[in-house]
């Protein structure tokens, strides 16, 4: 009776996970939806049905902060479930549906589907920002040497007034750059500062281009945390819950491999005959000698704890696997639905490179190739490659560490010189002759 009863509540327990995974898209759609309609809830009530953050309807700096962060909060929940939704009905097929019928679900028509879609779209649209808002040329601050602590108000701008000034700012640039004389270049490079200076339109570029640039450091240092959130936070989780129970179900038995390769072995008889050659030790210094028997009897214990040491070891070993399977997963269908957020990032890194002095760029490509293919990089390369072996509870193959080292970081160096001969000796000559007389 009693294995029946646990039979029918772990069935009741599977099929209500079925059906909670068969009714994941239209559950993540209606949630969409629902955050679709805060929000235009919010547009009606506090701004006259206009976009949230609109100068129609004036409030508090306190107030706009409040709805700005709801606006954020309701953003987040539409793109969280929209892409929840379409991974769902990616692993649906016919044999689902017929699932459906024959549990009786009910499940939206393609009208209402394609409905709620369009309304979310249509509630959305109004706070995407293009990707060429995003990533534009060099900021306008840089071009009138404004200081980095200038304050910007946060007013919005019609996306009219947006394109004019960036033709503006781009007709400008191109006048910098393009202008070729009998006069220095200096010369029109002053004039065309002075231009942009007198131009009446010029505080408009400068308070959108610091708006675009705002936003393209907050959503790069954000991808970058997530970037390192993510898989580790995924690694403990995975660890916690899912591998572990089922890795310590598994090794719970005695008959459990105590280790997994030779080296672990290796260790464990050394630390074993350390301690017994330091009992011996201990009992020849003493005034009192311990039996033969009371010695082996020390020595058996601490054989036990040094087993029992190894198989939690290797038993983590083991959970390591799997938890950094789950972690390159979770990785991969990040970088997969965060096309926007990398293009955005590599803009974003590359005025910070391009950014910097001559020296700066010298000394940080030094450092690098110096750590990673200098005099000194094969003894990290081999700690490194050794505690990755550890980490998963392998044998360190030292002939493959040694091919490693011999060929890894000579592709690497090759790499680094490549791109400095094609890219940033045409980008910054001078950079590049900084480097050189530095590694002299």
């Amino acid at each position: 009776m009693n294995n029946t009863g646990l039979g029918q509540k772990i069935y009741s327990f599977l099929l209500a996970a079925y059906r909670w995974y068969l009714q994941t898209p239209e559950r993540a759609l209606n949630e969409a939806y629902n955050a679709a309609c805060e929000i235009q809830k919010l547009e009606n009530e506090y701004f006259h049905g206009n976009k949230i953050g609109s100068d129609l309807a004036p409030h508090s700096s306190n107030v706009m902060d409040y709805f700005e962060s709801e606006l954020q909060k309701q953003l987040r929940i539409i793109r969280m479930r929209l892409t929840e939704f379409k991974a769902s009905r990616f692993f649906l097929n016919e044999s689902h549906q017929k699932a459906f019928r024959r549990l009786g679900i009910e499940h939206l028509t393609p009208s209402v589907v394609l409905e709620k879609l369009r309304f979310i779209d249509e509630v959305t649209e109004k706070y995407t920002i293009p990707d060429e808002d995003l990533i534009s040329q060099q900021p306008v601050s840089q071009t009138l040497d404004l200081p980095a602590q200038v304050v910007v108000p946060q007013s919005p701008q019609p996306k009219e007034l947006r394109k004019s000034s960036e033709n503006n700012l781009q007709e400008r640039s191109r006048g910098k750059t393009n202008t070729t004389g009998v006069l220095p270049r200096s010369i029109f490079n002053t004039i065309n500062r002075l231009q942009v200076e007198l131009d009446p339109k010029s505080e408009q570029d400068v308070v959108q281009s610091f708006r675009k640039a705002q936003r393209r450091t907050i959503i790069s240092v954000r991808f970058l945390l997530l970037l390192i959130i993510i898989p580790t936070l995924t690694h403990q989780l995975s660890k916690a819950f899912v591998v572990g129970p089922v890795v310590n179900h598994l090794r719970s038995s005695e008959q459990a491999a105590i280790f997994l390769n030779y080296e672990m072995e290796e260790e464990a008889l050394s630390d074993l005959q350390r301690f017994e050659e330091k009992i011996k030790f201990q009992n020849l210094l003493s005034d009192v000698e311990h039996s033969q028997a009371s010695i082996e009897e020390q020595v058996r214990k601490k054989a036990l704890e040094i087993a029992e040491e190894y198989r939690h070891v290797s038993t983590n070993a083991v959970k390591n696997v799997f938890a950094d399977v789950f972690s390159v997963v979770a990785v991969i269908c990040f970088l997969l639905a965060s096309k926007k957020e990398i293009v955005v990032l590599k803009e974003f890194l590359d005025n910070i490179v391009y950014g910097l002095s001559d020296s700066a760029k010298a000394f940080i490509i030094i450092l690098f190739t110096d750590m990673f293919v200098g005099f000194h990089s094969p003894h990290g390369w081999e700690v490194l490659l050794e505690g990755i072996s550890r980490h998963w509870g392998l044998p360190a193959n030292h002939d493959f560490i040694f091919l490693f080292i011999a060929t890894f970081p000579v592709i690497l160096d090759t790499i680094f010189k490549y791109w400095i001969f094609r890219y940033l000796n045409r980008i910054s000559p001078s950079a590049v002759a900084t480097y050189r007389n530095m590694n002299e």
